[in-house]
C-alpha cells in the first residue's frame, strides 16, 4: 500500500459520486433527482472533496520538486493529454451526431477556443465542451496562485489564504461583482485572449527558471485572483453560481493545504483550526450544512484511517479518476441516444465508463506523465523522484 492510498480512495469515491450524480436523472427521473438535489447536492459534495484533495497534494508536489519548472512540467503533462483527448473525442462524437457541443462554441467560437486553451473557461464565462471541465478552471487557478506564492516564498501562508478568501466570500457575498471582466460576448473574447497571453507568459517564465523573472511572473499571476473575486459567474453558461461561490471553492483548496501543513507542523494547530472553521462557515453559507458536513466528514474519516489498508478497487478508481471524471458524460450521452432501457443504461454506463477511463489512463495519461522525464533528460536534468511517470498526484 502506498502512503497516499487514502487520497487515491477519496478521489475514486468522489469520481464515482460525480458519475452517479449525472446518471441519476436518467434512471430515477428529473423530478426525483431534483428532490434529492435540493436536500443534498452530491455533485458539489464530490467536487469539494476533489478540491480538498488537490489542496492537500499540490503543495506537497511543488515542494517535492523544489522547482517551478519541474512542477509545471509535471502538472501540464498530468492534466493536458487526457483533457485534449476528451475534447477530440467530443468533437468526433459531435461530428457523428452522437454528442451535442455547447451552443456557445458556435456563437462565441474565439472566446471558447481561447478559454479552453488555459482551462480557465468557467472563470471566463465560457461553457466547457464537456460539462465537468468547469472544475478544471479552479484547479488551474489554484496552481497559478500556489506557484506564485512559492516564487515569493510565501507558500506556507495557506491558513491566511484559506481564511481570507472565506472571509471575503461570507462578508462581501452578493456585493461581489459576478461578471466584471466578461459581461458580454466581446468582453469574454478579450478577457480570454488577455488571460491566455498572461498564463502563457507566466508559465513560460517559470520554465526559464530565472528568479528575477519568476518574481515578476508571480506578481502578475497573483492578480488572476480577480477571475474568482469579480468574475465568478460571468455568464449563464457557467456552473459557479457567484463570485462568492468561486472564492469559497478556492478557499476549500487552500483548506486542504492547511491540513497538510498542520499535519507536518508547518503551521500551528490554533491557526489551522481557525482557518478551517472560517472555510467551513463559507461552505455552509454557499452550499448548505449537508454538503459542508458531508465533505468535512468524508475527508476527516479518510484522514483518520490513512494508515489502514485501503480496498484495491478504491485505489484503482483513484488512479483512473481523472479520465473517469472527464469521459463519463460522453459515455452516458452515447447510451441515451441508443436506448431508453434503464437497466441497459446502468450496465452500459458502468462498463463503458470504467473501460474508457482505464484505456485513457493506460494509453494517454501514463505516457503523458513520462514526458517530463524525457524532456529533462534531453536538457541534462533529472527529477528528484527519478521519474515523473511514477508520481501519484491528485488532479
Amino acid at each position: 500500500m502506498t502512503r497516499l492510498a487514502w487520497l487515491d480512495a477519496l478521489r475514486g469515491h468522489a469520481a464515482v459520486v460525480v458519475a452517479l450524480f449525472h446518471l441519476s436523472p436518467v434512471i430515477i427521473g428529473s423530478a426525483a433527482h431534483l428532490e434529492i438535489y435540493r436536500a443534498f447536492d452530491a455533485g458539489k459534495y464530490a467536487v469539494l472533496l476533489f478540491f480538498l484533495v488537490s489542496g492537500y497534494v499540490i503543495p506537497m508536489s511543488l515542494e517535492r520538486h523544489g522547482s517551478l519548472r519541474r512542477f509545471w512540467l509535471g502538472r501540464l503533462a498530468r492534466i493536458y493529454p487526457a483533457y485534449l483527448v476528451t475534447i477530440a473525442l467530443a468533437a468526433a462524437l459531435a461530428a457523428a451526431g452522437l454528442y451535442r457541443l455547447p451552443d456557445q462554441l458556435r456563437t462565441e467560437t474565439t472566446a471558447s477556443v481561447l478559454a479552453h486553451a488555459t482551462m480557465l473557461q468557467d472563470l471566463l464565462g465560457v461553457r466547457g465542451i464537456v460539462r465537468p471541465f468547469w472544475t478544471l478552471s479552479f484547479e488551474m487557478l489554484f496552481y497559478l496562485l500556489v506557484a506564485a506564492l512559492f516564487a515569493v516564498r510565501l507558500h506556507r501562508l495557506s491558513a491566511c489564504w484559506a481564511a481570507g478568501l472565506a472571509a471575503v466570500a461570507v462578508l462581501a457575498g452578493d456585493g461581489l461583482p459576478d461578471g466584471l471582466l466578461a459581461g458580454d460576448a466581446a468582453a469574454r473574447r478579450w478577457s480570454a485572449a488577455v488571460v491566455l497571453v498572461v498564463v502563457a507568459a507566466v508559465v513560460t517564465t517559470y520554465m526559464i527558471g530565472r528568479n528575477g523573472l519568476a518574481l515578476g511572473a508571480a506578481a502578475v499571476s497573483l492578480g488572476l485572483i480577480l477571475l474568482a473575486m469579480a468574475n465568478g459567474h460571468a455568464s449563464r453558461w457557467v456552473t459557479s453560481g457567484s463570485s462568492a461561490q468561486a472564492l469559497t471553492m478556492l478557499a476549500v483548496m487552500f483548506a486542504g493545504s492547511v491540513i497538510y501543513r498542520a499535519q507536518h507542523r508547518q503551521i500551528g494547530r490554533i491557526a489551522a483550526s481557525l482557518a478551517l472553521a472560517g472555510v467551513a462557515a463559507s461552505v455552509v453559507d454557499q452550499f448548505g450544512v449537508p454538503v459542508a458536513l458531508g465533505t468535512a466528514g468524508s475527508f476527516g474519516i479518510a484522514f483518520a484511517l490513512r494508515h489502514r489498508a485501503v480496498p484495491g478497487v478504491l485505489t484503482w478508481l483513484g488512479t483512473v479518476s481523472y479520465s473517469l471524471y472527464l469521459l463519463h458524460l460522453l459515455v452516458l450521452g452515447i447510451l441515451v441516444r441508443f436506448t431508453e432501457n434503464r437497466a441497459l443504461i446502468v450496465i452500459g454506463f458502468a462498463t463503458g465508463t470504467l473501460l474508457a477511463a482505464w484505456l485513457c489512463y493506460r494509453f494517454v495519461e501514463r505516457p503523458g506523465q513520462r514526458l517530463p522525464s524525457a524532456f529533462l533528460a534531453t536538457q541534462g536534468e533529472t527529477t528528484r523522484t527519478g521519474s515523473f511517470g511514477k508520481q501519484r498526484e491528485s488532479v
